[in-house]
């Protein structure tokens, strides 16, 4: 029996310090329906703050990813870390929407770089058959992030001003990059903790799999810029991302729409729904990895959130049954994240990966720039947020179509070709 020590060590550090980082992301959601006191804000403002966000956040994701290739992940995350904890201080000092509009410009570029080093050192630690679970469980930090932070934001909403929320939820990445620093290692022959039989099982597995790969994923860096299959996951990525941002961030104010509550019921009914998403992304992943089938872990739970999308929003339901709706869109969304990042290191060498998974998040989130931004101008223009609700569910289902109709139905043991006594632990 292998030991896995690398679940207990490597994944928990990871989730902490992402969940962080997706507080000071998506915290502004929860408080932007209170900051009009000191300087009002349009829908399609409210929008921008938080969609700009992406803007920033496409910048560095290839120069990062690379870096961590190349470079080392684990230092690469932590300048990362340390540069967007001051930009969220930030966030709480602006003194009108110029500047706030800057401060999360500058939060999303110094978060954009954290993912695809993560996903690099990830692939370093856990071979193809563990790949969707281990993407799933660090992925975790999404949906555990809304259900802790939300109702976190909305007590603090409650007990303080808006600025003091943004300043003190800024300071703990300053805290956790201690922690980052002493406890990850980029690579098992790095890690103190590790032991020989772990270590010699993941280096063989790891470099059994990249022999075992056609010669055409070891292409050139330039060579990424033009495969079908990286531009296809940018197209998918794209159009999930905007219905999933545009969904996720403006969920807190549907909430207070339905309950009228006081900031801290707003984030705790906002983070009903990621409970299930978490279980949501878990199972998903793990029938990934059990079947190798990528395509159907993807396409399946984005058609279960269109359906939900478009029930919550063309009918009028009681409040209880609109956030059952919410919380099947929430689970749709969010399982496909395992399976779909374990797709580029399938398909691609370790040599070119990192671009390929960069340009893949760089230019697939600015679905995130699109999706509340889109959300926040229908709004304004037809005074509800239904049609803008109703384009998101057609932006899913070009995510859902790219993604069935793109993606070749093969096997983990198909496209790479790794002894059977190597492939499970």
């Amino acid at each position: 029996m292998i030991p896995r020590k690398r679940w207990a060590y490597v994944i928990p550090v990871a989730v902490v310090m992402y969940m962080l980082a997706y507080l000071d992301r998506t915290n502004v959601a929860v408080i932007l329906p209170y900051i009009g006191e000191d300087f009002p804000l349009s829908a399609s403002a409210k929008g921008l703050a938080s969609g700009i966000f992406f803007v920033g956040y496409l910048v560095l994701q290839i120069p990062a990813a690379v870096l961590a290739a190349k470079w080392s992940a684990r230092k690469t995350v932590l300048i990362l870390m340390i540069a967007w904890a001051i930009a969220a201080v930030l966030c709480g000092l602006v003194q009108n929407e110029t500047q706030l509009h800057l401060a999360r410009l500058l939060l999303g570029l110094f978060e954009g770089g954290v993912w695809p080093a993560v996903l690099i050192l990830l692939a370093s630690w856990f071979p193809q058959a563990e790949r969707a679970r281990a993407n799933a469980l660090w992925m975790t930090c999404l949906p555990i992030s809304a259900i802790l932070m939300s109702p976190l934001s909305g007590f603090m909403l409650d007990h303080m001003s808006w600025r003091w929320v943004f300043v003190l939820q800024g300071l703990p990445p300053l805290v956790w990059a201690v922690v980052w620093w002493f406890a990850v290692a980029d690579r098992p022959a790095r890690a103190r903790w590790i032991s020989p039989a772990e270590r010699e099982y993941l280096e063989t597995t790891l470099q059994a799999e990249e022999d075992a790969k056609p010669a055409f994923a070891k292409q050139r860096y330039r060579d990424v810029l033009a495969n079908r299959q990286v531009l296809l996951l940018v197209g998918v990525y794209f159009f999930w991302i905007t219905g999933f941002y545009g969904f996720s961030l403006w969920l807190p104010s549907v909430v207070k729409t339905m309950t009228g509550g006081s900031a801290t019921a707003v984030g705790f009914l906002s983070a009903v729904p990621y409970v299930l998403a978490l279980a949501g992304m878990v199972a998903c992943a793990h029938w990934s990895d059990r079947t190798g089938n990528r395509r159907l872990a993807v396409t399946v739970p984005l058609l279960v959130a269109i359906a939900g999308l478009l029930l919550g929003n063309l009918v009028h339901w009681p409040a209880a049954v609109q956030l059952v709706l919410l919380c099947v869109v929430a689970t749709g969304v969010y399982m496909p994240y395992g399976p779909f990042w374990a797709i580029p290191s399938r398909v691609l060498g370790i040599e070119v990966v990192a671009v390929a998974m960069g340009l893949i998040n760089a230019l697939g989130n600015l679905g995130g720039f699109a999706g509340p931004y889109l959300v926040g101008w229908l709004t304004d223009v037809t005074g509800s947020a239904t049609t803008g609700f109703v384009v998101l569910a057609a932006f899913l289902a070009v995510a859902a179509g790219l993604a069935f109709f793109g993606l070749k139905p093969v096997t983990v043991e198909e496209s790479v070709h790794v002894p059977a006594a190597t492939r499970h632990p």
